[in-house]
């Protein structure tokens, strides 16, 4: 551990953060089982304290939940964080495409410039703040034009509600289309040791384009965490429950892989999970690397692997521990 936390530029916006972001979908309780606000606004502290000033949160994390929480927690110490929170998933209208309900409201896909201009006031109410330093379209809506979307944050912008704006979960044709405008700093894409698809198609052109990517799953839903072992039981909402990828066999292949790369794990004095948050840092591409966490123990333990670096044999005996047990893992 070097003791310093890596710090990196969001595109070309001059808006730097840690390279580990704290991600708060957990935090909103939605999906993952409830929430402990005491708990949470702890996680969040901890990690500022931490070095970690990329605060990563969404309106659709528990309906605005998430944003509170974050809000809350960075009373006083606004100045310490650099916050990222989205657009696109509305429950105030009816327009663009219905995607999911949640607490029996439905929830659709909308990019709308009215839509966006009524979402930033909202979520900077929930947030406390007078500014978003990256603000991200959630999901992509098909029923508004692209330059629509960003001309709205581009006006956004300009009268210094946002610094820096995003795009998440496109593929190759929608991320073109936003690189056509000039405006893109950041994408934030899944990306995991197991889930690599954004290596073929997307990961080129934001390199090409001077664009950040933001990994989320970085820990595969806490698969490749070394603490989720072939006995756990998930319970309640939480989204792990019956998903093929936490099968049995697959928590197996898991742990297999954790004690393969133990050996370097503890050579750097370093948790499983700080080495995989690590090696995702080091690919080609990948900026920043948002790890979930909804306690101190945890905002502490993903911030260290900030402060990790990797040499070239051990990120070649990551890749072969990688290739042995990990291949073929369904789900």
């Amino acid at each position: 551990m070097s003791g310093e936390q890596l710090i990196r530029e969001i595109g070309r916006s001059g808006v730097k953060a840690s390279a580990v972001g704290l991600g708060t979908w957990a935090i909103g309780g939605w999906m993952w089982g409830g929430t402990d606000e005491a708990q949470s606004i702890a996680a969040i502290q901890a990690s500022l304290d931490a070095g970690v000033t990329l605060i990563d949160t969404a309106p659709a994390y528990g309906l605005g939940r998430s944003e509170e929480i974050v809000g809350k927690a960075l009373t006083g110490r606004r100045d310490k964080a650099v916050i990222v929170t989205k657009c696109g998933l509305v429950w105030h209208t009816q327009k663009g495409k219905h995607f999911f309900d949640q607490d029996g409201k439905p929830v659709h896909r909308y990019l709308g410039r009215d839509s966006i201009i009524h979402e930033v006031e909202e979520s900077l109410r929930r947030l406390g703040t007078d500014h978003i330093d990256l603000y991200i379209t959630h999901w992509q809506d098909a029923t508004t034009p692209v330059e629509e979307t960003m001309l709205a944050l581009e006006e956004l912008k300009a009268a210094g509600k946002i610094r820096a704006i995003g795009a998440s979960n496109v593929d190759k044709a929608e991320l073109q289309q936003y690189v056509q405008t000039g405006s893109l700093d950041a994408i934030q894409e899944r990306f995991s040791m197991i889930d690599r698809e954004i290596e073929a198609d997307l990961l080129p052109l934001t390199v090409q384009n001077g664009i950040s990517t933001l990994s989320y799953s970085s820990l595969a839903l806490g698969l490749l965490s070394g603490t989720i072992g072939p006995d756990r039981i998930f319970a309640g909402d939480d989204q792990r429950k019956g998903n093929p990828r936490f099968s049995v066999a697959n928590r197996q292949k898991a742990k297999a892989f954790s004690d393969a790369i133990r050996p370097i794990a503890e050579r750097h004095a370093a948790s499983i999970a700080q080495v995989v948050i690590a090696w995702t840092l080091s690919q080609p591409g990948v900026t920043f690397a948002l790890c979930g966490a909804r306690n101190p123990a945890q905002a502490l333990d993903n911030a260290r692997a900030g402060t990790l670096r990797l040499s070239a044999d051990d990120l070649s005996a990551i890749d072969a521990a990688l290739a042995a047990k990990l291949a073929n893992m369904d789900g």
